[in-house]
């Protein structure tokens, strides 16, 4: 079968979505304004209790991969790849899991060494180690949240578009990362729902290593 995944570290560090043109910097907003606007992406990050979604994932040499999202509070997500992808990319709350089917290979990192920590952690505060990048667009949000003493856990950007009807008045859009190397994958989010019913038995997987390994979820 033909490869067609990108690097285990690549997924898991820089999961992002291509949208370069918010992601640039200008000239920085007041900065009352920027945290009320860090406020209210905290405000949604807690007020998500579960979510699911489409998402299409773009790696640094453009390939792209789809498939559905599903996150449950507090720190649970789930990347379920298209059909014929034999990945599957599992956070419990604890470590986000990568489950390469293909090779039968399993790698683990804790979630706070991971940006996705940034969204799926209620008990993060933005407005220690996040910043607000102007994209020139009033009904764009985007925060930057990286972590200075560990740069080596990457940088994420996440993008919102401001949703009266959505929770704390934010719809996730996608996010931009990096992984300490720089390398750039970018995820894009479509057909979100909020509040929908989303069982525990959805962040277990089934381990592809000979008996006698460590077990999985």
């Amino acid at each position: 079968m033909k490869r067609i995944l990108a690097s285990p570290t690549l997924t898991l560090a820089a999961l992002t979505l291509a949208i370069a043109p918010f992601a640039v910097p200008m000239m920085p907003a007041a900065a009352q304004e920027d945290q009320s606007d860090l406020s209210k992406v905290n405000a949604y990050i807690r007020a998500v209790t579960t979510m699911t979604a489409n998402f299409s994932q773009t790696d640094r040499n453009g390939q792209t991969l789809t498939g559905q999202l599903i996150i449950k509070q507090p720190g649970k997500i789930r990347f379920q790849y298209q059909k014929g992808v034999p990945l599957l990319i599992v956070g419990d709350g604890r470590a986000l899991t990568m489950i390469d089917y293909e090779v039968r290979q399993v790698q683990r990192w804790p979630i706070g060494n991971s940006p996705l920590g940034a969204l799926i952690d209620p008990n993060k505060d933005l407005s220690k180690f996040g910043k607000v990048i102007q994209t020139g667009d009033p009904t764009i949000l985007s925060v930057q949240a990286r972590d200075p003493k560990r740069p080596e856990y990457g940088t994420i950007t996440m993008i919102f578009k401001r949703d009266a009807v959505s929770p704390a008045g934010l719809q996730l859009y996608g996010w931009v990362a990096l992984d300490s190397q720089n390398n750039r994958t970018a995820v894009k989010l479509s057909n979100q729902r909020y509040g929908v019913p989303v069982a525990d038995s959805a962040f277990r997987w089934t381990d592809p290593r000979p008996k006698g390994r460590a077990a999985g979820g």
